[in-house]
């Protein structure tokens, strides 16, 4: 346990930087845009209650959903604009979360306005000020507690908000806590949510410290506060963008265990090359394919049947070397991207169920599982029903459960342990079907395609001659059996392995750690 929080706290500075960097610049933007509005709304009544409906219906959208509306919004602005505007990372992370911080501004502001004495105001128009001064010399100081409750309220909820930038391909410390969630690694997701909350309860109490300098009109309890959160912020943009490598690559993966650790064998492929490697992880199917294609990231893996039915939109099921060279012309020909090739095994969607239960109702096949589903519940993992796979599988067997639930992949097999589903949407390479004693059903309208993994690179680098070579040994390098053995050590229940070190016992890493690394995982 404690190698994992050692472990765990290695990657906490970066992560803690970018998170720092969006968060702060979300709450600026959010400043920016929020105390012009409070301050024309003060002064019109119904310009507040509209600025004030529409800010509050921002925080009715559950800040993933928010996050991930700006990438296809951003994708269409880029089509618009002749592209050059990114769709994913910063920018939509930065977008999402100052309108979600919005609000705390925009109604700390109006009410600290609205809320001062109609005689003051009155008493500084007898004076002859104009209405410049009067906000500066009279409106501002007596609001500014008010106003500065809401700006505290806002950065602490711009700070939680920032975990979920991960899910968008931004650095923030959810890559920690989504990370440890998938793969049940708990240090990470502890190490995780006390960087995000001691952050928050600092910026809260820098803030706490302004507004009483502020209501005390003691300058100095203002400004150094104020001076402590630029100095953190410089050096968070000295810590990310400082003496980083030309040559960054950026590498996607999805969200469950196998991704993590394909992911980590490119990365040790490309840094053997003399790149400088970063990851953008936890991103769903389609975000992932059109973000290689805008080049937001340059490689990550992919399987066949899953551009076969989504990107491409095919529901026929053709033999796997025709729908691999037809991937690869349809890549070619319309959005650019190469297929570097297959690396040797296939991740098929299957349903699964205990085998005991299974022989038990005598269920050996999905056809046999369509007379009794009605009475039975199915655990997918979150894509799965909203796939084109599971409608095609559904109508081919007329499939009809008592119950569909959705969970992430690692907690959907859990679910199938405890009794809470009878049948799970499983992953053929995944090592808990043996090690769980599942039965795979057998397919026999071979309603699912064939699923290889796919090693793909963006436009750019398709083109790039020394890049695809320094992927093209992973071609073909890993047996399913070897790769069902790696997911298994990163997501078995016990003595659990990062992707990282999975990554190297996967590829035979023969250094004397390694080689010690590969007795422990392995149990010698």
């Amino acid at each position: 346990m404690a190698d994992r929080f050692a472990a765990a706290f290695a990657q906490l500075p970066p992560l803690l930087a970018a998170h720092l960097l969006l968060s702060a610049a979300a709450l600026v933007l959010a400043l920016a845009i929020g105390l012009p509005l409070a301050i024309a709304a003060a002064r019109r009544p119904r310009l507040a209650q509209v600025a004030l409906g529409i800010a509050g219906l921002i925080q009715t959208i559950p800040g993933l959903a928010l996050l991930a509306l700006f990438y296809p919004l951003l994708l269409a602005l880029s089509a618009l604009a002749g592209g050059g505007i990114p769709a994913l990372g910063f920018l939509p992370s930065l977008l999402a979360l100052a309108l979600y911080a919005l609000l705390p501004i925009l109604r700390g502001g109006v009410t600290g306005l609205a809320g001062i004495d109609p005689a003051v105001l009155e008493a500084a128009d007898g004076l002859g000020m104009t209405p410049r001064q009067r906000l500066r010399l009279i409106e501002a100081p007596l609001a500014a507690p008010v106003v500065m409750a809401g700006i505290r309220t806002a950065a602490v909820w711009t700070i939680g908000a920032a975990t979920l930038a991960t899910t968008v391909g931004a650095a923030s410390l959810g890559n920690l806590i989504f990370a440890g969630l998938q793969t049940e690694n708990w240090a990470l997701v502890l190490v995780g949510c006390i960087g995000a909350g001691g952050l928050a309860i600092t910026a809260d109490l820098l803030l706490g410290s302004v507004e009483r300098g502020v209501g005390e009109g003691r300058r100095a309890r203002v400004i150094v506060p104020l001076g402590l959160i630029a100095v953190a912020v410089a050096a968070a943009l000295a810590a990310t963008f400082g003496g980083g490598a030309g040559n960054v690559v950026t590498i996607g993966a999805k969200n469950f265990s196998e991704q993590y650790i394909l992911a980590r064998v490119i990365g040790r492929r490309l840094e053997d090359a003399g790149y400088a490697v970063r990851y953008r992880e936890g991103l769903g199917s389609a975000v992932a394919f059109r973000a290689l294609g805008q080049g937001d990231i340059d490689v990550y893996v992919d399987y066949s049947g899953t551009l076969w039915t989504g990107a491409m939109g095919r529901s026929d099921v053709v033999p796997r070397a025709e729908m691999n060279r037809r991937i690869a012309a349809w890549m070619a020909a319309g959005p650019g991207t190469g297929l570097v090739g297959s690396l040797g095994f296939e991740n098929a969607y299957a349903l699964a169920m205990r085998a005991d239960a299974a022989r038990a109702r005598g269920i050996a096949s999905i056809a046999d599982l369509a007379q009794q589903a009605p009475q039975l519940a199915l655990g997918a993992d979150l894509e799965f029903l909203d796939r084109p796979e599971w409608k095609t599988i559904r109508d081919a067997y007329a499939l009809r459960f008592r119950e569909q639930r959705a969970y992430s992949p690692t907690f959907m097999y859990r679910a199938l342990a405890s009794g809470q589903a009878d049948v799970i949407s499983a992953f053929s390479s995944d090592g808990r079907i043996a090690a769980d004693r599942l039965a795979v059903l057998a397919d026999p309208k071979g309603a699912v395609p064939a699923y290889d993994a796919l090693l793909l690179v963006s436009p750019a680098r398709a083109k790039d001659a020394r890049f695809v070579a320094a992927l093209r040994p992973l071609v073909g390098s890993i047996p399913v059996d070897r790769m069902r053995q790696a997911n298994y050590l990163v997501d078995r229940d016990t003595d659990k392995a990062s992707p990282d070190a999975a990554a190297r016992w996967l590829t035979g890493d023969r250094s004397s750690a390694a080689t010690a690394q590969d007795r422990k995982l392995s149990g010698g």
